[in-house]
């Protein structure tokens, strides 16, 4: 089915790009996509073209990446040819998807609808960077899209629609981000739809407590802490996998990442030992004491080395009972 509703789209990672897919496949035009510029990564630090690039031009749809699109920032020329080509582009509506870049007044001003932004948790918890991530870490039961009115606060603006969904035990920022994704894709073509049919879309201020922000991911908040309960430790891990993943540092240097732990009772020696201390090692896991309980550890990975279930990894390792961690300085 073919729509009128012109829709400009901006994004960056592979979340946004399963929107524009979405707004795609369903026939709406999109005559203009807005990205990051290409990123230095992998190995050889090449310059890649983000998820929502790659997907544009396989597509045949324009796109445009400015640095910035503020006139008073550091690229002010920059941002004035982007500003000048999103109001000779005409559309309909901007929809705007973990793009990564601040929209002023000045641009959420110029589509006819307003920019409406797709975000990966129920408003107003986890305004900002990174809500998946933090919603598993803080061991959130659900989170969801919510759909908003784009306004220049922080994730502040009016909600239009939401999806909600369960965070299972076993969930990692990779699995929930997928499915998330999805939702998101489903729930931006249902709004489109609806604001083609009625011309608007009714939307509701966010309540006005609740409100918590998810700061960016930092790498320094890979190290596990032992001093902190396991239970606590565990959400770590699933909330750091892809990203940045979980480090243990043994104390002769040796930085493991860890990419799966499940969170035990103390029994045993473990109740005695010093948080850090690894108390078993077995096929099942490396068990390690924390300030609450013990940590199982039942995938790691040695240092340039591959994510290898416990068993494969203890075939290649040395690492035994009695070894400990090193505990990271409190920050």
């Amino acid at each position: 089915m073919n729509h009128s509703l012109r829709v400009i789209f901006a994004g960056t990672p592979e979340f946004a790009a399963e929107a524009l897919a979405a707004i795609h496949a369903a026939g709406f035009p999109v005559p203009l996509v807005l990205t990051q510029p290409d990123r230095p990564a992998g190995r050889g630090m090449k310059l890649q073209a983000s998820p929502v690039k790659r997907f544009a031009l396989e597509h045949g749809l324009d796109v445009a990446q400015p640095p910035s699109l503020r006139r008073n920032g550091k690229y002010p020329a920059e941002a004035g040819a982007a500003i000048d080509q999103l109001r000779a582009t005409p559309h309909d509506v901007m929809v705007v998807a973990a793009y990564g870049l601040l929209l002023p007044q000045e641009v959420l001003d110029i589509p006819p609808h307003g920019c409406i932004n797709i975000h990966a948790s129920l408003l107003p918890r986890w305004r900002g960077a990174a809500p998946i991530h933090r919603a598993i870490e803080a061991g959130d039961a659900e989170t969801g899209i919510t759909l908003m009115q784009m306004d220049v606060g922080l994730d502040t603006g009016a909600m239009i629609s939401e999806a909600r969904m369960p965070i299972y035990p076993d969930d990692t920022t990779a699995t929930l981000h997928d499915r998330l994704a999805q939702a998101g894709a489903t729930l931006i073509v249902d709004a489109l739809v609806e604001l083609e049919r009625s011309g608007n879309l009714t939307s509701a201020p966010q309540p006005a407590d609740g409100a918590t922000y998810a700061e960016k991911i930092a790498k320094h908040e890979a190290a596990l802490d032992w001093r902190r309960p396991a239970i606590e430790l565990a959400r770590q891990v699933r909330a750091f996998d892809p990203f940045p993943g979980g480090v243990a540092t043994l104390e002769d240097g040796t930085a493991l990442k860890i990419w799966a732990a499940e969170a035990l009772d103390a029994i045993g020696s473990a109740r005695e030992a010093a948080p850090g201390t690894i108390v078993e090692v077995s096929p099942e896991g490396v068990v390690v004491a924390s300030g609450d309980g013990a940590l199982r550890l039942t995938q790691l990975q040695k240092p340039g080395g591959k994510r290898l279930p416990v068993r494969e990894f203890l075939a290649g390792s040395t690492v035994a009972a009695g070894q400990r961690f090193k505990l990271p300085e409190a920050r």
